[in-house]
C-alpha cells in the first residue's frame, strides 16, 4: 500500500479518518502494518501491501 492512499481511504464503519501504523517497508510501500480508525475502536490490518478494509466484525 502506497502511504498516499490515506489522503482517500476512510473508516468503512464510521467513514473516520484512518492513522497508519507501518511494522514493514518496502521502500516506500507499506508491506505490512494497520490502519487505525480516529473516531471508532476499528483496526484494519495492512498484509502483503493490502490493507483488510472489512469492518472487524465481518473478518474471518
Amino acid at each position: 500500500m502506497k502511504p498516499d492512499l490515506l489522503d482517500v481511504l476512510r473508516c468503512p464503519v464510521c467513514r473516520g479518518e484512518l492513522t497508519l501504523t507501518a511494522t514493514r517497508r518496502d521502500g516506500v510501500e507499506i508491506v505490512e502494518g494497520s490502519l487505525r480508525c480516529g473516531a471508532c475502536p476499528a483496526d484494519y490490518p495492512i498484509e502483503d501491501g493490502i490493507p483488510n478494509l472489512l469492518p472487524p466484525d465481518e473478518r474471518d
